[in-house]
């Protein structure tokens, strides 16, 4: 990294930094609370509340959203007549899935091979402190040159809506000229990337009933209708022989026209088996950016361990589709739930409940606030140039946020390449990844000012 006042200011403030993404990893912030008590997130959203406080931030609030959570806002003011930048991150995390499998404890941040690793060190606490570090860096060189405001969501991974909802009831809150979310990722370690689009989501429910009670599967097993069986069925429909996601009325033959991801990267990054192909067709970058993509997410069904020989009565299954840009969410929800009921087998009963829904988006990369973190991004990576990707994740809030501002400018960074490996064991962030990129919100933060 070339040597500059911003970037010398960072490199000294990382020590700092880790201390306190150390602080913020400690608190278990899923906002699932029939898993984790509602007070680790209170807590975690206090610390940002706080953190605000302290870099001069007015009107720091706690916002209670419909959904339960707490968001945290806060406003520091700029020179008369500056644009206004709102900065996202989210304080909520994924649950740790099995804790036992993580090499150090999820909620304890600890750094090996040159990486810090926790839950939320990347998605999206890591974001808080990206945040943060540019701004102090900004102060202790001549002063924020825009208005900041700041909103750190606290149930984004829940998908359950609650900031969305909340800013449509406020418009006026997050009112800006340009939006950074910090929730987004480079495409590789040290490759300055801006996300120009995202797919959207649907979480849906799914129940099979078939009987009144279980029944012994050596008395009744082979006439009587197996709920489970019937489940499994209904699921493997959603899938070509390929792997392909097939959703009746869905289509799925679009293209990505941008950055490629060669399918050995991919392959190296999802930690993929020897042996094991990769499914649906086209290029990678078609499958995970620019098409629809089901998964199954849990089924509820008897463990292995303890199964009884038994015809199963009810089964249940959460699955989510990811709809890209282009395709509406609401009607992507509509196809699904009539594909499962049309395809589920032998007159079984069946229900399905939509839990959670957001839409795609597709940024306007012409904007001045583009060219602005182009530049921003090209000194705080020295000989990259920054590259547009797409993300096959989901931030809701974008779209409430493009829809409420449409004159807005929504820039896409952050802390999640494929290293980190979010959602999954053993997460972690580079810590020269947040140097670098809070070096480039900060330039960026200056060049935008007087764009």
């Amino acid at each position: 990294m070339s040597p500059n006042p911003i970037a010398e200011t960072v490199a000294s403030l990382m020590p700092k930094t880790k201390a306190e993404l150390t602080e913020l990893v400690a608190f278990k912030s899923v906002a699932d609370f029939d898993q984790f008590p509602k007070s680790e997130s209170e807590a975690a959203a206090n610390w940002v509340a706080d953190a605000l406080r302290a870099e001069g931030f007015q009107d720091v609030a706690l916002l209670d959203t419909p959904d339960g959570t707490q968001s945290v806002y806060g406003l520091l003011p700029g020179p008369e007549g500056a644009p206004t930048v709102l900065l996202y991150a989210h304080y909520d995390v994924q649950p740790p899935l099995d804790e036992a499998a993580w090499t150090t404890p999820p909620f304890e941040l600890t750094e090996r091979d040159g990486r810090w690793y926790g839950r939320g060190s990347a998605d999206c606490k890591g974001g808080v402190l990206m945040h943060l570090l540019a701004l102090r860096a900004l102060k202790a060189n001549g002063g924020v040159p825009v208005t900041v405001k700041v909103i750190a969501e606290g149930s984004e991974e829940q998908g359950t809506g609650g900031l969305e909802r909340y800013a449509e009831q406020h418009p006026d809150l997050l009112t800006a000229d340009t939006i950074v979310i910090g929730d987004a990722g480079n495409f590789r370690v040290g490759l300055p990337t801006v996300t120009a689009t995202l797919r959207g989501m649907t979480l849906v429910r799914v129940r099979v009933d078939t009987l009144e009670g279980n029944l012994h599967s050596g008395q009744f097993g082979g006439a009587a209708p197996d709920a489970l069986a019937a489940l499994v069925r209904v699921l493997d429909s959603l899938r070509a022989e390929d792997g392909s996601t097939t959703v009746d009325g869905l289509t799925g033959d679009e293209v990505w026209d941008g950055l490629q991801y060669e399918e050995a990267d991919f392959r190296k990054d999802a930690k993929v088996l020897d042996g094991v192909r990769l499914i649906g067709e086209g290029t990678v970058a078609d499958r995970i950016w620019a098409r629809p993509a089901v998964t199954v997410l849990g089924i509820d069904c008897p463990p292995v361990v303890g199964a009884t020989p038994s015809v199963q009565a009810a089964a249940r299954a959460l699955i989510s589709l990811r709809v890209p840009p282009g395709v509406d969410a609401a009607e992507a929800t509509k196809l699904l739930q009539a594909h499962v009921e049309t395809h589920t087998p032998w007159g079984a009963q069946v229900t399905t409940e939509q839990i959670g829904q957001g839409q795609a988006f597709r940024a306007d990369t012409t904007s001045p606030a583009y060219a602005a973190m182009a530049e921003a991004m090209g000194e705080a990576y020295p000989g990259e140039e920054m590259q547009y990707a797409g993300q096959g994740g989901s931030i809701p809030l974008c779209n409430t946020l493009a829809a409420l501002y449409p004159r807005a400018e929504i820039l896409l960074i952050g802390l999640s390449e494929p290293e980190a490996q979010i959602h999954a064991v053993n997460e972690s962030v580079s810590p020269q990844e947040l140097e670098r990129l809070s070096v480039a919100e900060a330039l960026f933060l200056q060049k935008y000012a007087t764009s």
